[in-house]
């Protein structure tokens, strides 16, 4: 196989450096805005919350972290801005697709060639001057625009599930909010009106009217229970004391990093022999307790629960009210601890014990499952699609930039 694609003369370097005082309205993208391993944005911050100097890119650059690049924090610009100068801002030559010179950056082979030539200690840098030599197969531009929108419409599929997963979520959310914090239902009886968007019977399953509580005024009828009672709070184990010592029985280890990815992609491994309770399936329900405070559905496939992460279940509650209750309380505690340094970023079991909601009648949180239950259902189902999707492109991604997978003539007549 020949190869005569050198990188480096089919991308350039972009490195205008702006000094964001004068951009401070412009979106300002670092390492902390670009997800590990997704080939996505996580958000984005803007010009006048930084100081030193940064890079000015456009709508449609790619992106690529240098900081240890191992990361693979590769993406295409959604807008003009600036960004941290740990990141390359790279731009296609003419004759070259931007989506095909993308997948290229971000294909394990570039990623590994990147960091294998990286430098520094603690912190390796990429050198451009080595991935510039980087080669592949020659394709023409036909090719490579066939296999960049193929490669785009899974990743668009991707986001589109994100975004979908995302939304369901939220809508379930709003209702708990509305319903068991809120108690909007409530309040529209006690003001003579009909709760909006409920129908007869589902209104008559609430009070008219409240009492006084020690979580204040609360719906009459209702209880006082702590986030212990509804729910169990398994810690996870340290589990470099489950080393492997059988190859064929392991388990991908999910600490906090995985969590917040998504994934295992890179997490330790640790022996699969178990108790059954402390390995984590799809839909289990995960709360990093300490660091960075956050409370997940999982469904990157099964590992181990790592210290540091409870994993959450139903108990006198369903699992959704554990879960919605868990991040309300949360919310609460981040409000209280953030001027307590001592306490911010760690939850202790006291804490839980401590935490206090209203609980409904148990028709009441029957009649909720019929709405919340099919929401996250389908929110987790297009998590779990997303695997499997993440998993199709990444696999595709190597075979086909390098020729290796031959794109069929009609599509490229098409």
């Amino acid at each position: 196989m020949t190869y005569n694609s050198i990188f480096g003369e089919c991308a350039e370097l972009c490195s205008e450096k702006v000094d964001p005082q004068f951009f401070r309205d412009s979106p300002y993208i670092g390492l902390e805005h670009i997800e590990q391993q997704t080939l996505s944005i996580s958000g984005s911050g803007w010009g006048v919350d930084v100081n030193s100097q940064k890079q000015k890119f456009k709508k449609g650059d790619i992106l690529f972290g240098k900081l240890r690049p191992y990361f693979r924090k590769v993406v295409i610009a959604p807008f003009d801005g600036i960004c941290s100068t740990d990141i390359w801002v790279v731009r296609p030559k003419p004759g070259m697709d931007r989506n095909f010179v993308f997948y290229w950056m971000a294909s394990e082979e570039f990623v590994s060639s990147s960091t294998f030539a990286s430098e520094g200690g603690r912190m390796p840098r990429a050198k451009w001057d080595w991935v510039s030599r980087f080669r592949l197969p020659y394709l023409p531009l036909k090719q490579q625009q066939v296999i960049g929108k193929t490669l785009r419409i899974l990743d668009e599929k991707i986001e589109t599930n994100k975004q979908l997963s995302k939304t369901l979520e939220d809508i379930a959310q709003t209702i708990f909010k509305s319903w068991f914090i809120d108690f909007d239902p409530v309040k529209a009886k006690m003001a003579g009106e009909k709760p909006v968007g409920m129908d007869d019977a589902t209104a008559a399953l609430f009070p008219d009217s409240m009492e006084d509580s020690e979580l204040g005024l609360m719906p009459v009828g209702w209880v006082i229970q702590s986030l212990d009672d509804i729910a169990d709070y398994l810690n996870g184990l340290a589990m470099q004391k489950f080393p492997v010592t059988d190859a064929s029985r392991t388990l991908p280890v999910i600490k906090i990093a995985q969590l917040r990815a998504g994934n295992t992609q890179v997490a330790d491994i640790a022996s699969g022999l178990l108790d059954a309770k402390y390995i984590i399936s799809d839909g289990d329900i995960l709360f990093s307790w300490s660091g960075t405070l956050e409370v997940e559905i999982w469904s990157g496939g099964p590992g181990a629960l790592n210290q540091h992460l409870f994993k959450v279940s139903g108990k006198s509650q369903p699992a959704w009210f554990a879960y919605f209750g868990t991040r309300y309380f949360l919310e609460s505690f981040r409000q209280i601890a953030s001027g307590k340094a001592t306490t911010m970023g760690h939850i202790q079991r006291a804490h839980l014990s401590e935490a206090q909601l209203p609980i409904p009648p148990d028709l009441i949180v029957e009649k909720l499952a019929e709405i919340i239950s099919p929401l996250m259902a389908l929110s987790l189902s297009a998590k779990v699609q997303n695997k499997s999707l993440v998993s199709i492109r990444d696999s595709l991604l190597p075979r086909l930039i390098s020729g290796e997978l031959q794109i069929p003539e009609e599509m490229l007549v098409t």
